[in-house]
């Protein structure tokens, strides 16, 4: 689905040529790679050697995180006590994730440990009240909440009343006051001195369980088969791929990739993937998407249950369930994109001026994010999607880059019941006679605010690139610059001037994607393998011979046990001289 907006190609200002240069005669590589690593702040020999060897050994202390010492106390009482232990974590990814992590850990050490994750529908978003009936009506003593909890002054205070204690393990951004928990780990807390501040919700309980093992003496090789759920959470949570974040991720790939636990295997396999072969980008686009889909569709704990699987038969079990969830989820995500994309082409969006906000109240509350994050491809305006839930409007909101969207909503919090996120991404409730209102101010604040740039859809580009210059060895390098991901993005190359050589085809359902073989007429006998994801429009200029601008990023294709490289285009430009 393209973009209505044409998109700016903005080629990223050139780095300082000087230490480019010496970069380049000292670790002998090509000018552009690096270009590449000066980029990514990567200047002398040392820091090359740490950016392509990440070390577990680099990992940051974790006792340099503000309570890390009552955390780690409290767990160790609760485990020598025999207390009942509850780990609790919300229905996405990062929670879920987190959850298997800190449970199968302690799983080790204590019979009386459990899981909760709370319903998406019923109890909605952190720490419920619901949970915490639970916890009492069952003998917990600790709670302990991951990716949640920063917020939950009053269920705190709740689980207080009920002789229950809390530990709060997470990466959002606090209010002013914190809940009055035994400890609060969250890097993000200003009176926290911790180095690296955008750990994931699994991030900061790895940091929790690591604590408890330097602490205590314990093998560090616990750790290791935790890795395989840290690089899934940090790829789907899309948290910076630097710092901490990217030694984690790397061992964690290696892991996911040499060794993964039973149900990431199913997981793997489900996607059709090719085992050991696993990238981020499978990760973001094939294996997060599925574990994420138990909680919009059914429920979260059943994602729990297939990464706390310990055989291979159970972890399918649980994986063909949660991938039939995901097909449901892809057909009803599919249908309610089209109805809304209907709304806002027929004029019966609730506004479509400034900013794209859609209502209907049937619609599943399990998918209406993603569903904004279309039609900010489609129409690239801040976008907001409502439903119905619980007799509330529920629903999510999705930004364009560079405006703040939770400012936006921030600024009709009167009108709001809650509602939490960041920047690019929030989730909000309201009563029902608050949604015009909402509306209207909602478009006002966006009009006043956003500027011409943002409305713009940017491809930036990190160099120029000719195919001469792919060669074994670029990619080679470039490979070692993985894991991707924010911070540390797969580089986007812009090469002028190429022709399909012939073979190209329309693929996909529909024929929606373009599968080309360029060349530039400098280079006629190297062709370059290219796919184009949704680019069918241009298929017909292109099949004329015509010559186009591409900007891309090189991949590594797998099928069928060979490997091969192929340029995966982010956007296409028509030249208009002819061959």
């Amino acid at each position: 689905m393209g973009t209505t907006a044409e998109r700016q190609w903005v080629l990223k200002p050139a780095a300082d040529p000087e230490k480019t240069a010496r970069l380049g005669a000292e670790l002998g590589i090509d000018s552009v790679l690096a270009e590449l690593l000066v980029q990514r702040g990567v200047e002398t020999f040392e820091q090359a050697r740490s950016f392509f060897r990440p070390r577990l050994e680099d990992l940051h202390d974790p006792f340099l995180m503000k309570d890390m010492d009552k955390a780690v106390e409290r767990v160790h009482k609760a485990v020598l006590g025999g207390e009942h232990i509850l780990v609790y974590g919300d229905y996405d990814v990062d929670g879920t994730t987190a959850v298997a992590q800190v449970y199968s850990f302690l799983k080790q050490f204590t019979h009386k440990v459990d899981f909760y994750i709370p319903d998406r529908y019923d109890e909605g978003y952190g720490l419920s009240y619901k949970a915490l009936d639970w916890a009492s009506d069952n003998g917990v003593n600790l709670v302990i909440t991951l990716d949640c909890g920063i917020k939950a002054i009053d269920k705190v205070e709740y689980a207080r009343g009920k002789d229950i204690d809390v530990i709060i393990c997470d990466h959002h951004l606090p209010e002013n006051e914190l809940p009055a928990a035994v400890a609060v780990l969250d890097p993000k807390r200003e009176d926290c001195n911790y180095p690296f501040d955008d750990l994931c919700g699994c991030g900061v309980g790895f940091k929790l369980v690591q604590g408890y093992v330097q602490k205590f003496g314990l093998d560090p090789a616990l750790l290791e088969p935790l890795l395989d759920l840290q690089v899934v959470s940090i790829a789907s949570d899309l948290v910076s791929m630097t710092g901490e974040n990217r030694i984690l991720a790397h061992f964690g790939l290696k892991r996911l990739n040499e060794h993964p636990r039973c149900g990431l295997l199913a997981m793997i396999n489900l996607s059709k993937l090719e085992p050991g072969h696993v990238t981020i980008d499978d990760i973001v686009f094939k294996i997060g998407p599925r574990i994420n889909a138990a909680g919009r569709m059914e429920s979260g704990r059943l994602a729990v249950e297939l990464l706390t699987a310990t055989d291979d038969k159970t972890a399918n079990r649980i994986g063909e369930e949660i991938n039939d969830s995901n097909n449901e989820r892809k057909s009803i995500d599919r249908e309610i994109t089209q109805q809304a994309l209907d709304m806002v082409a027929k004029g019966t969006a609730l506004e479509s001026e400034n900013v794209t906000i859609v209502y209907n109240p049937t619609w599943n509350k399990g998918v209406v994010g993603i569903v904004a994050s279309r039609l900010v491809e489609a129409c690239y305006k801040p976008t907001v999607v409502l439903t119905k839930s619980n007799g509330f409007i529920t629903g999510s909101a999705r930004s364009v880059h560079g405006f703040d969207l939770y400012a936006s909503i921030e600024s009709c919090a009167d009108l709001l019941e809650n509602f939490g996120g960041h920047v690019y991404a929030a989730g909000l409730t309201m009563k029902e006679e608050n949604l015009e209102e909402f509306c209207r101010r909602m478009n006002k604040y966006v009009k006043v605010n956003i500027t011409r740039e943002e409305l713009t859809p940017v491809v930036e580009m990190d160099a120029k690139l000719n195919f001469a210059q792919i060669t074994p060895k670029f990619t080679r390098i470039l490979k070692q610059f993985q894991p991707f991901g924010p911070g540390n993005n797969n580089p986007v190359f812009m090469t002028e001037d190429v022709y399909d050589a012939g073979n190209g085809r329309k693929v996909g359902a529909g024929g929606v994607h373009l599968k080309l073989d360029l060349m530039q007429e400098s280079l006629p006998y190297r062709q370059i393998a290219a796919i184009g994801f949704n680019m069918s429009q241009y298929y017909d200029h292109i099949k004329a011979g015509n010559p186009i601008d591409i900007c891309y990023s090189i991949v590594e294709n797998f099928y069928r046990g060979s490997s091969t490289v192929q340029l995966r285009l982010k956007d296409i430009r028509e030249r208009d001289d002819l061959i």
